[in-house]
């Protein structure tokens, strides 16, 4: 266990703790026994480090050098705060490495009862503790990857069954956006999150109940995102961010990796990773404001107790009330979660529970149709209420369990169970109008819906490094298994109404629903074997898996049950000094094979087998240290079902095609100013189509060109404050299959800033962006076969926290 110190504010020299008070409180912290065994390795300065640390600020560089050498260290933070540090490659003692990093810093380094203190020549052998943070990270695969340079982004993510891993050693596609990031961007759910991604498009926009994913140009429901590996839990609707700490995107399909998601989604995963206690005690009280009249307070409280700060408690509690950015719309929503781990020797176990309500009521954003008119008009007002006097209510609620056993020192078990329960109802699809005329004029209907999810999900394996002969292995068994219980009630459906859409009327309102039925028996269940071969030192990483996955249905007519194996390949190569990884991989998705509904077909209740989408994938990543660019080529093709005119039967080879070039990029470019973006080139072609009516038709939905950037920059004028920008494009897309219905390109405008300061001996994060700056109207994405839906208005954010 190492852990790094760093004071948070500058203490007057009246406050510098005395010498044996000072001893005494690390003394506390650290533990006399482990003291006095790094004291003896320290002034000894025999120890050799095998070092492999880029060029990063000096803050981040001694917490690297702390965890690599299991040393502590203690320094105040304002002496490093703005200071770059040089890349330490090769073999260094450890005060080799110090006098490296801290060359031209002003700072020495001295050791005191086993910890090592950096300060200036001048003071004299006081250190000034004041606030002090400590961090401590253990050697477990559970624990999320550090930050990256400028904290928008971690430094690697959660691979599925492969575990966590570093981004320059995985060979796809992945980033892992920090809460650090979220708090800062005030993204309240995990879509406003995904806004900074160029490969992920919406089909839901906002002020809807569902938030619904473009990834690759393939479809994510909201259903199939994955909380610490894990389908079937997540929050319904929206995924509040205030209990998270990471949202991490792998690009592509993962059946491999993270097993089949519940409704076959290939085009990525979306993995949200809990929110952990750390070593420091955390009191943070965020209150909000979001125009035009909605108001929420959030509660962070962590702690650790116990012998060694081994039992963390994190709770996370939300209430919010207000208006939203549509017209007469009103929002409530409350949040609590708890996340709780226990630390032991040689085992750990977590526990992480939360229950979510949300309340939409008077009213929704629009889905507009216009199959009918045959051509797209201009977007009404991105406030315009189309349904005035509809409400909806979502619940969620979960408890998960995850252990981990250190079988040895190269061997460990582990294993995760977790159940959910989610319920729905009201109007929470009822928003598309078929628009009759170029004046705005639209046929419009309401329904009324209701439902309910119950979920239990586990995962277990072994995960063991071995060698064999010059050959390293990273060898992981896991199996899967999730289940659902699924119950509908009958919609019902609203009388027929006109209305404008840029002067919307009042809705007829479909009347009350009755109760929900059980309507699915669905079991998903897995066993996969994975294993990554390391060459020449690890220069070379060569991943090879497979899965066998099962899936069945108790409630269909005629059941359903049906296996599939899907395998995936993944090379890393390492050629140079410079930190460059080229990769390529080949794995499969996997998705529930359809069923013919259609009554007039020869083959009526037809249920196919699993379809198995195929992507290739080539790319390069290069860390700079501070800054990294990926630069990804790939292919995925996608099965569909389509019909044989001739035989007047349904068969599953229709296919689609995405091929598209991917360049993302993050990191600091100097101290002050950090990016995170990119750009995204897609080409999403129908290849196989019935009787090839469609064939080389573009994909719906599917922009060519997609680009996000986000800067951030600390003026140097005054100290705390950081100015942020965000620009998001994408360019026309076809609303449905036939191509003869375009929305135009679109680009929105962010700004924003942020002011950290103290008050009263208190950390302050004032904040406060203006999305939509030109509050600009435009056909956002595509929903369905033939629908837009329309973007958001100019929506005003304020926020402020305080540390108590």
């Amino acid at each position: 266990m190492s852990f790094f110190l760093a004071r948070t504010t500058r203490s007057s020299p009246s406050s510098v703790i005395p010498s044996t008070l000072r001893h005494l409180v690390l003394a506390c912290a650290l533990g006399a026994a482990s003291l006095s065994a790094v004291s003896a390795e320290l002034s000894a300065g025999t120890r050799v480090l095998a070092l492999d640390l880029p060029s990063q600020p000096l803050d981040s560089a001694v917490q690297a050098l702390s965890r690599e050498a299991g040393v502590a260290i203690a320094a105040d933070s304002q002496w490093l705060a703005g200071r770059n540090a040089p890349a330490l490659q090769g073999r260094f003692t450890l005060q080799q490495a110090l006098q490296r990093l801290l060359d031209n810093s002003g700072l020495v380094a001295s050791e005191e009862n086993g910890v090592i203190i950096l300060r200036r020549p001048e003071s004299d052998g006081a250190l000034t503790l004041g606030a002090t943070t400590v961090n401590a990270q253990v050697g477990n695969s559970s624990n999320p990857p550090e930050l990256y340079s400028g904290g928008q982004v971690a430094r690697g993510a959660k691979v599925g069954m492969l575990g966590n891993r570093d981004i320059m050693e995985t060979p796809f596609n992945i980033t892992a956006y920090t809460a650090q990031h979220m708090e800062n961007q005030q993204s309240g759910t995990v879509g406003a999150v995904l806004r900074n991604d160029p490969s992920v498009r919406f089909s839901t926009g906002e002020g809807h109940t569902y938030e619904n994913f473009m990834i690759r140009g393939y479809s994510i429901d909201s259903t199939e995102l994955a909380v610490n590996g894990l389908y079937g839990l997540a929050p319904d609707g929206h995924v509040p961010t205030e209990f998270l700490e990471r949202v991490e995107v792998l690009k592509g399909p993962g059946a491999l990796l993270t097993g089949m998601a519940p409704n076959g989604g290939v085009g990525g995963v979306i993995n949200l990773v809990p929110k952990r206690a750390g070593d420091a005690p955390l009191t943070r009280l965020t209150t909000s404001y979001v125009s035009d009249g909605y108001w929420a307070e959030h509660l962070d409280l962590s702690r650790r107790l116990g012998e060694e700060n081994r039992l963390g408690i994190r709770f996370n509690g939300v209430y919010g009330s207000g208006d939203t950015g549509v017209d007469d719309q009103s929002k409530d929503r409350t949040l609590a979660s708890l996340g709780m781990d226990y630390r032991g020797d040689g085992w750990k176990l977590e526990l992480d529970a939360y229950e979510s309500h949300e309340k939409m009521q008077n009213g929704s954003p629009m889905m507009a149709g216009f199959s009918k008119l045959g051509y797209v008009t201009k977007a009404p007002k991105p406030d315009s209420n189309i349904l005035d006097g509809i409400s909806a209510k979502q619940i969620s609620k979960a408890v998960i369990l995850r252990g981990e056993y250190e079988l040895s020192d190269d061997w460990t078990a582990y294993a995760s169970v977790g159940g959910a329960r989610t319920r729905y109802k009201g109007f929470l699809n009822g928003t598309r109008s078929i628009i009759t005329s170029g004046n705005g004029d639209a046929t419009a209907e309401t329904y009324n819906q209701g439902g309910y999810t119950h979920s239990l999900s586990t995962e277990a394996g072994v995960r063991g490094n071995f060698s064999t002969g010059p050959v390293t292995h990273q060898l992981v068994l896991s199996t899967t298994l999730l289940h659902q219980d699924i119950g509908r009630a009958a919609t019902v459906t609203g009388a027929k109404y006109t209305t404008n859409i840029y002067h919307p009327g009042k809705p007829i309102i479909a009347g009350n629903i009755g109760s929900s039925d059980k309507t699915g028996d669905n079991t998903l269940s897995s066993f996969a074997v994975a294993d990554t071969l390391g060459f020449v030192d690890d220069k070379l990483l060569l991943t090879l898996g497979v899965r066998s996955q099962r899936v069945r249905q108790k409630m269909s007519s005629p059941s359903y049950d049906e296996h599939a194996l899907t395998p995936a390949l993944g090379v890393v190569l390492r050629p140079w000094e410079a930190d460059v990884s080229l990769y390529a991989n080949y794995i499969e998705g996997l998705t529930q094979g359809g069923m013919v509904s259609d009554l007039s077909a020869a083959n009526y209740g037809e249920q196919f087998a699993p379809y198995k989408s195929k992507q290739v994938e080539a790319g390069v990543k290069w860390d700079l240290g501070d800054f990294t660019h990926t630069v990804s080529v790939f292919q995925i093709e996608k099965p569909s079902m389509m019909l044989d005119t001739a035989s007047n039967r349904y068969t599953d080879d229709g296919q689609q095609r995405n091929r598209g070039v991917e360049w993302n990029l993050f990191g600091s470019l100097t101290p002050s100013v950090r990016l995170l973006g990119g750009v995204t080139y897609t080409r999403a072609e129908l290849t196989k189509t019935a009787g090839g009516k469609l064939d080389g038709n573009a994909a719906r939905g599917v922009p060519q060109w997609s680009a996000n950037l986000g800067g951030e920059w600390d003026t140097p004028w005054v100290e705390g404050l950081t100015l942020t920008a965000l620009a998001i494009h994408s360019s026309s897309q076809y609303l449905d299959s036939a191509n003869e219905l375009k929305i135009p390109q679109w680009t929105r405008y962010d700004l924003g800033g942020r002011y950290s300061t103290r008050i009263l001996s208190k950390d302050v994060v004032l904040r406060a962006s203006l999305e939509n700056v030109e509050n600009r109207a435009y056909w956002a994405g595509v929903f369905n076969d033939g629908y837009a839906t329309v973007s958001e208005p100019r929506t005003l954010k304020l926020s402020a926290s305080i540390d108590f």
